[in-house]
């Protein structure tokens, strides 16, 4: 697992924010602090209530200068349809070759809904100069983070 003050590993992507582009970390470092939230599943209850959750503070997060991006293995195309669906206010990253599930040690399976070498629910906060300053992993995967104390993080990168 990757742990604070460590530099965090670069993520090469697909992003989808309505359109889908490419997506480079290291684009968002630099302008203030970063915030990856790592989740199994679109459409699935506790990620929809997570991402959900992150939106509804979407606000405070922007008041810390924090750049919020949500990271998962599912297809652009699917989390364009989750982000409309749920009304969610920030990037989503693709991950569908895993490469950043890898990079963070986040891969998990959850057969009994057939999903295999998807990201562990988690959270990294990254300062400006891509320190990894905050993480919270989940014990189990269907665990939310502690919103009051990421936001606590994030004015305290």
């Amino acid at each position: 697992m990757v742990t604070t003050g460590e530099t965090a590993p670069s993520i090469s992507a697909t992003v989808a924010n309505g359109e889908v582009e490419g997506f480079e970390l290291d684009d968002h470092l630099g302008d203030g602090t970063v915030v990856l939230a790592f989740f199994p599943g679109a459409f699935t209850p506790p990620c929809s209530n997570e991402m959900v959750a992150l939106s509804e503070r979407a606000e405070e997060f922007g008041e810390s200068d924090a750049t919020l991006l949500g990271i998962s293995a599912d297809s652009a195309f699917s989390l364009n349809a989750f982000r409309e669906e749920h009304e969610i206010g920030f990037d989503l990253v693709s991950d569908t070759s895993r490469e950043a599930i890898e990079a963070y040690d986040l891969s998990i399976d959850i057969e009994g809904l057939g999903l295999f070498g998807v990201a562990n629910r988690a959270v990294y906060v990254l300062d400006a100069g891509g320190e990894i300053v905050y993480v919270w992993e989940a014990d189990s995967p269907e665990n939310e983070p502690a919103y009051d104390e990421l936001l606590e993080a994030v004015r305290s990168a």
